[in-house]
């Protein structure tokens, strides 16, 4: 019985001047809240002439979030996979695919895995208050020689996306910043642009 407690109290002992050792803690903090997206919309959307005529920068949003179709179909535009190979639909050098996107909304920021199609939570606060839209679509790429070619593509396709479906948007390099002492990103990757996102005022 003795040689029990004094298990028991040297357990105790570790974990109060170990903190790191208390696995629950630990292991809560690895796991995000994941959001299955429905299937993305491939066969809509305006003819691709009248929606390039469409397309254009604006500012202005109602303070209502997107729905989830939308946000699925963007994300797909964005940097979805298109093909059986694994391919995507924003063309990468070599097919590095060096581009991640985040979804900064008023449930939280979130990193959009174009495989499984899917968000998983990074971090949790209002974002939308950060940026001034319902949804930004933050763009984050390593400094190499093609990287800004690629977010330029990837923003393209959003754009485009947006003008078939009347949702208003404007690509900003300010504000690039204002996650960036919150939001961990894959070594040596910085944000690029950020993308605001909702319905026209």
């Amino acid at each position: 019985m003795k040689m029990h407690m004094t298990i028991v109290m040297a357990l105790a002992a570790a974990l109060f001047l170990f903190p790191a050792l208390s696995l629950p803690d630990a292991a809560k903090a690895a796991t995000g809240d994941v959001i299955a997206l429905p299937p993305p919309d491939k066969t809509g959307g305006m003819p691709l002439m009248k929606a390039l005529n469409e397309r254009k920068s604006r500012r202005g949003f109602k303070d209502e979030a997107i729905a989830q179709k939308d946000l699925s179909n963007l994300l797909w535009a964005a940097f979805g996979v298109n093909r059986s190979d694994g391919r995507r639909t924003a063309p990468t050098a070599r097919n590095s695919q060096q581009v991640e996107v985040y979804a900064a909304m008023g449930t939280g920021v979130w990193r959009y895995d174009g495989v499984k199609h899917t968000l998983t939570k990074v971090l949790d606060r209002d974002a939308s208050k950060d940026f001034g839209a319902p949804l930004t679509l933050i763009y984050a790429a390593p400094g190499g020689l093609h990287d800004a070619m690629h977010v330029g593509s990837v923003y393209q396709n959003v754009g485009l996306y947006c003008a078939s479906a009347g949702l208003a948007n404007v690509v900003k390099a300010t504000g690039v910043d204002i996650l960036k002492n919150d939001l961990t990103l894959s070594a040596g990757y910085e944000i690029r642009i950020v993308h605001p996102i909702g319905k026209p005022d």
